[in-house]
């Protein structure tokens, strides 16, 4: 290990024990999460803990019955959504409906609000499923969830220092349209001496999240870097953050070019076509997402 990498791990380890309030999930969220993880939980044992929080309750059967997982008729059981959705689904609902709570908060400065960033992190979540349904990838609740929490460095940035974050932004040399002129990871590093990247990774850990989520908030604006067999769902993301950041969806001061390249669609087999039809469809499947996570 170099003592750069050294001194950029001290910067993330010291950023994410301080800032226990964004660092801590709900407990009944962290219980969810190490539930499903555990091949041996069925679906009466999430029954069991989702059956305490009626708000979670709510959330759940909103989603199920919403146009998002389009299943026929009403569902009014708990048990049954579970049983529809399956596991993971469900701890990724619940995971989005804690994100929802982090993403609060007022203008930080003229280019930034956390507002602002959780509008493109819904447009990213939806872009993600539409992306990872065109391509028949079959992980669609993951590219949601992936979606959804790509930039989560950005808040622990935030969190962690308000000052230094206002700095980076005050660097980019912003134009009329909301564009960067300048690199933000490059600003990052000279900053804070870590990059929004390596905020978000190191929460994906202390959140003990699977791999694939460390490697989405790690690796979305160089999914490349990657190993070829950890590529898929960083490509995804990646895709679905420029898309995003073309149609001026919320915060998009990371990306200074919002071409996507054709060797990333390649790796994800997404055709023009396709790509097309992800756009095509983004405007109406934003709606949905929206009114969930509301």
């Amino acid at each position: 290990m170099t003592t750069s990498t050294e001194a950029q791990e001290q910067v993330v380890t010291e950023a994410i024990k301080g800032i226990s309030h964004i660092a801590t999930l709900p407990e009944i969220t962290l219980r969810i999460i190490e539930l499903v993880e555990n091949p041996r939980s069925t679906a009466h044992d999430l029954h069991e803990v989702i059956a305490n929080d009626p708000a979670l309750c709510s959330r759940i059967l909103k989603v199920v019955n919403s146009a998002f997982y389009g299943l026929p008729g009403q569902i009014g059981s708990i048990n049954r959504a579970i049983v529809l959705l399956g596991l993971n689904a469900v701890k990724n609902i619940a995971i989005a409906a804690s994100l929802a709570k982090l993403f609060r908060g007022g203008e930080l400065c003229p280019n930034f609000s956390a507002r602002d960033l959780w509008k493109h992190s819904i447009a990213s979540a939806a872009a993600s499923k539409l992306v990872a349904d065109v391509v028949n990838l079959g992980l669609p609740d993951e590219a949601f969830l992936g979606g959804l929490i790509h930039d989560i460095g950005v808040m622990v940035e935030m969190q962690h220092d308000r000052h230094k974050l206002i700095e980076v932004f005050d660097a980019l040399d912003v134009d009329k349209e909301g564009a960067p002129a300048k690199d933000m990871l490059e600003i990052e590093a000279t900053i804070f001496g870590a990059t929004h990247q390596d905020f978000g990774k190191a929460l994906c850990a202390e959140w003990k999240f699977p791999q694939s989520f460390a490697y989405i908030t790690g690796f979305h604006h160089n999914p490349l870097d990657l190993a070829e067999e950890h590529r898929t769902l960083a490509c995804v993301v990646h895709i679905a953050d420029r898309i995003a950041a073309q149609n001026a969806l919320g915060f998009r001061l990371d990306v200074s070019n919002t071409d996507i390249s054709g060797e990333i669609m390649a790796e994800i087999n997404l055709t023009p076509e396709k790509l097309e039809r992800v756009r095509t469809n983004l405007p109406e499947h934003l709606d949905a997402v929206e009114s969930l996570l509301s």
